[in-house]
């Protein structure tokens, strides 16, 4: 009878402090060790003992050497290339999960395969939807992540998604900067709502570049929808690969009378010829976070940490708080 006397409200409060009350663990794949020391920096805290042990044949088992019973887990792994970074995290989460972990966080600050969120031509996987549901199956009870390719990938999961927004980390950046030539740009079409989010908020002009790609990673022609004539243009974009479309976007750009062009991309994959594209191309300069890192230093290559955003999502994730605060415009 006594239960039905007091408020709900009373147990939900006491049990919102049980789980805050909980050890927070955070531990980082191999590939991701240098940002994942950044982030727990900021957080407060110390990297976990995990250690990932390689058997000849290239088999990996990742052991972690201290208790996670009851703990809150967050693993600080981007899955970019090689796969193995993805295996390794899928066997990170099965290892804690058998280890009791109270509840498993994958921090994905790069999320491979997110360009394969359809079926564009018959006969291909949907790779981005197989990706969720590995997490799941391994055993993550939440996703934290930034930037995806396309916002409806929240919607392949059926575990709670925190999806940060890189344009938190770039208005600051900004704000400091002179603006007052400045006309944002979207290299494609897909890209428009990215770069206007930009547009709004500093009051600027966006312009479109609409571009015909023929085959994968290879951009035929590119078409500039607005007037930049005498302005300093920034491209905004989630990721950039070979940068075949960034340059010739730049160079279309450049061509319409653009004074000069500069690129924010949150994701630096930056694969196959992508640095000499860029130090040949018009781009004046190149602005990416620290999800993916460089492979080789550029001097037209600036980078913004995202280390700070994260450790403060992963502080109100497990202090039960909201991270609307870390969206600009919220």
């Amino acid at each position: 009878m006594f239960f039905n006397f007091v408020p709900k409200s009373f147990f939900v409060g006491r049990l919102q402090d049980i789980m805050i009350m909980q050890e927070v663990k955070l531990f980082s794949g191999t590939s991701s060790q240098y940002l994942a020391e950044k982030i727990a920096d900021f957080y407060g805290a110390d990297l976990g003992d995990l250690d990932v042990q390689l058997f000849s044949d290239g088999e990996m088992q990742p052991v972690i050497n201290e208790s996670v019973r009851g703990a809150y887990v967050f693993f600080i792994q981007s899955t970019f290339s090689p796969p193995s970074n993805l295996m390794e995290l899928l066997l990170m989460i099965d290892a804690a999960k058998r280890a009791s972990a109270g509840y498993i966080t994958a921090v994905i600050p790069y999320f491979g395969y997110a360009r394969q969120d359809r079926k564009d031509k018959p006969r291909v996987p949907i790779s981005a939807r197989l990706i969720a549901n590995l997490l799941e199956a391994a055993g993550a009870n939440r996703i934290m992540t930034m930037d995806f390719h396309a916002d409806q990938i929240q919607g392949f999961f059926d575990i709670p998604v925190d999806h940060l927004q890189s344009v938190a980390i770039y208005t600051d950046y900004l704000e400091n900067q002179d603006l007052e030539k400045v006309i944002f740009a979207s290299p494609d079409v897909g890209g428009v709502k990215r770069a206007r989010q930009y547009a709004v908020h500093f009051g600027k002009q966006l312009v479109i570049c609409d571009k015909h790609r023929i085959r994968p990673n290879e951009v035929a022609s590119i078409n500039v929808i607005g007037d930049v004539q005498g302005a300093d243009v920034i491209l905004v974009d989630d990721l950039v690969d070979t940068a075949g479309t960034l340059c010739k976007a730049a160079d279309a750009l450049i061509a319409k009378g653009a004074s000069t062009v500069k690129a924010m991309c949150t994701h630096a994959v930056l694969s196959g010829a992508a640095y000499e594209n860029i130090e040949k191309s018009s781009i004046h300069e190149l602005i990416v976070t620290d999800t993916i890192p460089l492979s080789r230093q550029s001097s037209k290559i600036k980078i913004l940490s995202s280390a700070k955003l994260f450790a403060r999502a992963i502080r109100n994730t497990h202090e039960h708080k909201s991270i609307a605060a870390l969206f600009v415009g919220r």
